[in-house]
């Protein structure tokens, strides 16, 4: 096994420059987003590209690299990477989280290998190749780097599309983030689901824990529950019924959070759940949300609902060939011999607060033959994944910017 802290003689610089930003550990409730700066500064001056940090309202920093084209006038080309990543529960690691030790066969082990540090070092890494190569393009090149993506984005990249820096860059075609597939497939995310977390209160008669009191509030609630639970279950069934389908095609709930009641003998006068809902991109927005207030209102006088988290269903970014920017992505993927699959991620991305400008997206992180690990415990990318992955965005990066 590699020493955690020193690379060996023959590593790759991607790998050693991929080593030492996953060291930095960004990891919630208290990201260290300064290392990070400073990390990704000292990058950019190695390699020649201009840097920005731009302070959003927040008070968190956006990383924007940038090497211009000879024609600035077409619409620039965004690589898009979030420096945060979730928490760690050390006890189930084999290694130190944050040491990306590396294997005898090459495996890093560490937090943000998949999800999603390797994608920041594969737009680094490929461009420092083609700047020493002497290339240049002809569009804009813009690489950034944001906080707050773990936390749902909405002090990170929903604050950055907003301002007018953003506006000025001209963005018109974005990559960010995929996952792993163990398969030689890469997946290819055309959408996402939308992600609704929905407080739901129901109040009701309150008396001592030994009678039959009608109307209470958990007996409310367990209506709504199970209305919700049985829509679950449709949902599961249709996925397992379909092979053609993924994940992101169905929408998923689940109850992940149960609030009240004051003591054991005392029937509460008051319930609350939280429920994740992932709609899907192919559900009539209009006929769901019709569904959801019918398990309310049908539940009884005191029941209520609100939204902690709301976004509005996005549309998927194009996928045929008529397309320039669907043609150029999926042609260059095709020359390279590389196999893929086109879905509807599963998750919520940063992504999204593009898509809803209208800007045609992708999600894509090139990991195949790896099990999906991210959020999980030992976490890893091997390093000739890794490499590969910097191979492709040396093809990817000349086309997307030369089209």
């Amino acid at each position: 096994m590699s020493d955690p802290k020193r690379p060996c003689l023959e590593e790759d610089v991607a790998i050693t420059t991929f080593r030492r930003y996953l060291r930095i550990n960004t990891s919630h409730p208290n990201p260290d987003y300064a290392s990070a700066v400073t990390f990704l500064k000292e990058m950019a001056r190695e390699i020649g590209l201009g840097c920005d940090v731009v302070e959003l309202s927040s008070g968190l920093p956006v990383v924007v690299m940038s090497w211009m084209g000879s024609d600035p006038s077409l619409q620039a080309i965004l690589f898009n990477s979030h420096m945060d990543v979730v928490p760690v529960f050390p006890d189930h690691w084999t290694h130190p989280p944050f040491d990306a030790v590396k294997t005898d066969n090459g495996d890093i082990i560490a937090r943000g290998t998949q999800d999603m540090k390797s994608c920041g070092i594969w737009y680094i890494e490929a461009i420092r190749r083609l700047k020493s190569e002497g290339k240049s393009f002809k569009r804009n090149i813009f690489i950034t780097f944001v906080p707050d993506e773990e936390l749902g984005g909405s002090n990170g990249m929903k604050l950055f599309v907003q301002l007018e820096y953003f506006k000025k860059l001209n963005v018109g075609f974005a990559l960010d983030e995929g996952v792993a597939n163990p398969t030689e497939n890469f997946w290819v995310f055309s959408g996402e689901r939308t992600v609704w977390w929905v407080e739901v209160t129901c109040t009701g008669n309150t008396g001592h824990g030994s009678a039959f009191i009608k109307d209470t509030a958990m007996e409310k609630l367990y209506k709504i529950m199970t209305s919700a639970l049985e829509f679950r279950k449709s949902e599961e069934k249709r996925l397992e019924a379909d092979p053609s389908l993924t994940l992101g095609d169905v929408t998923t709930i689940n109850i992940n959070q149960i609030q009240g009641g004051v003591q054991p003998n005392v029937i509460p006068s008051e319930m609350k759940i939280i429920m994740d809902i992932r709609v899907s991109p192919h559900r009539d927005i209009i006929a769901f949300k019709e569904l959801l207030n019918s398990w309310v209102t049908e539940a009884g006088e005191g029941c209520s609902y609100r939204f902690v988290q709301y976004n509005d269903v996005i549309g998927l970014s194009p996928t045929d060939d008529g397309n320039l920017w669907w043609r150029t992505f999926s042609s260059t993927l095709t020359a390279m011999g590389e196999k893929f699959i086109v879905s509807v991620f599963q998750g919520g991305t940063d992504i999204r607060f593009l898509r809803m400008l209208g800007i045609p997206s992708l999600g894509f992180s090139p990991m195949n033959h790896t099990p999906k690990l991210l959020h999980d415990h030992d976490e890893f990318l091997n390093e000739k994944i890794f490499l590969r992955g910097v191979e492709i965005y040396c093809e990817l990066i000349p086309a997307l910017a030369s089209c």
